[in-house]
């Protein structure tokens, strides 16, 4: 029996334990970035291993072990994997996958006018390898990738290359780890790119193309339409967003199983930033998987809300709707996007089906911050818990300011802090 693992959200295909590269949906034409696919839901304990590196804490919930362990590859041999792989980034990185810190931050409550009983939690994926949380989305993938080869199953002396379109935090988690594994990566990036992040993706051994806008381009980003046609040629989607390869929302569950895990059904209200909309994504499926359903909230700035814009035109429309008619509620930000939090700047929010239906199963809501938050949510972060975290990391913090006036002192609600602040920022 070949039960199924992925399901399109789309048009309901599956994909069984016998998939090779499950990165898309079956059925999705080509260029079409509607078919996303989403993990069968399953009801998982909060850890099921104790475990400090999430990847064997979590092994069993996750996809790429679900195919491995379906063509013989047993646990010991999954958990040696991980391990090596891990001992590898960290020669890389200074520090492989770890469980990052999950805790109430008492003067961000304070300040904040919390209760004792009630107040913020901070999830700080700052100190995960290369400064945020990218890397746990990509590191499904690569383990797929590698599990592949020991199983004989893609030969490792003809490695495809790996292709990701970003100029920041995912670029960066994207080199680091190709670099461990030693596979070559090709990074698209805008013309307007931060010098900093380039110097450092090619001393990671990256190969990166400048993309700029071109006048016959339609709208949207330029990396991303490259990106997109390095993949048609044959390159493997090394992307952080889960229309591009489905496996990187598994990577990024495991944030969401960390916190539950911790507060477990205590949690009244989570603000996840938002650019191209995997980390929502994967924790509305994470808290949807643990059995715990706190009010899932979207944030994106004044200056690029692409999000907000498909919410509020949703309705209650299906996925299947939405999918099939997704130019009529998510189209490329018509101006240039502009706010201090630069990595959530996305032209399009390409996981946003899968937002919106956390949106509705949680009784959340999308929040569009005005920029002054943004600013006085990182001021606030950095004073109050002195994590060195940048705007993009905070801008979830910013959604609670936006509406802070209708949480109840008394709620337990959490913020990811999820990027650290870098070079010449």
């Amino acid at each position: 029996m070949n039960a199924a693992v992925l399901r399109c959200a789309v048009c309901r295909a599956t994909l069984g334990a016998d998939a090779v590269w499950p990165w898309r949906c079956p059925n999705a034409p080509e260029g079409d970035s509607a078919h996303v696919l989403w993990r069968v839901a399953q009801l998982k304990p909060f850890r099921p291993v104790d475990d400090p590196n999430p990847f064997v804490a979590f092994d069993s919930a996750l996809v790429w072990s679900t195919l491995a362990e379906a063509r013989g590859m047993d646990i010991e041999a999954r958990r040696a994997l991980v391990r090596e792989v891990d001992d590898a980034v960290a020669a890389v990185d200074g520090t492989g996958f770890r469980v990052t810190p999950f805790f109430r931050s008492g003067r961000l409550s304070s300040a904040l006018g919390f209760a004792a009983d009630g107040g913020v939690w901070v999830k700080d994926d700052t100190v995960n390898i290369s400064g945020s949380h990218k890397a746990r989305h990509l590191m499904t993938i690569l383990l797929h990738l590698i599990a592949c080869e020991r199983l004989g199953i893609a030969p490792a002396s003809e490695r495809v290359r790996l292709a990701i379109a970003s100029c920041g935090n995912a670029a960066l988690a994207a080199a680091t780890l190709a670099a461990a594994a030693r596979w070559p990566l090709s990074v698209y990036v805008p013309t307007q790119g931060d010098p900093w992040v380039l110097e450092r993706l090619i001393a990671l051994g990256a190969e990166v193309v400048m993309c700029a806008r071109q006048p016959t381009d339609p709208p949207g980003d330029p990396g991303v339409r490259r990106f997109r046609e390095a993949v048609a040629d044959g390159a493997i989607p090394f992307s952080v967003q889960g229309t591009e390869n489905a496996l990187c929302l598994d990577g990024g569950r495991t944030i969401g199983w960390e916190i539950t895990e911790i507060l477990g059904a205590h949690i009244d209200r989570v603000f996840v930033q938002v650019g191209g909309g995997a980390l929502a994504a994967s924790a509305g499926l994470a808290f949807a998987d643990a059995g715990v359903h706190p009010r899932l909230h979207a944030v994106q700035t004044e200056g690029c809300a692409p999000l907000d814009r498909a919410w509020q035109r949703a309705g209650s429309l299906t996925p299947e709707v939405l999918g099939a008619t997704w130019r009529d509620f998510m189209w490329p930000w018509e101006t240039e996007p502009r706010s201090a939090a630069t990595g959530i700047l996305d032209d399009e929010t390409y996981d946003w089906l899968g937002i919106v239906q956390g949106l509705r199963d949680s009784g959340g809501a999308s929040i569009v911050a005005k920029e002054a938050l943004v600013i006085e949510a990182n001021e606030l972060a950095r004073s109050t818990t002195e994590i060195d975290v940048d705007p993009t990391g905070t801008a979830g913090l910013a959604g609670l300011l936006a509406v802070r006036d209708q949480v109840a002192d008394d709620e337990c609600v959490v913020v990811l802090f999820t990027g650290r602040q870098r070079g010449g920022e």
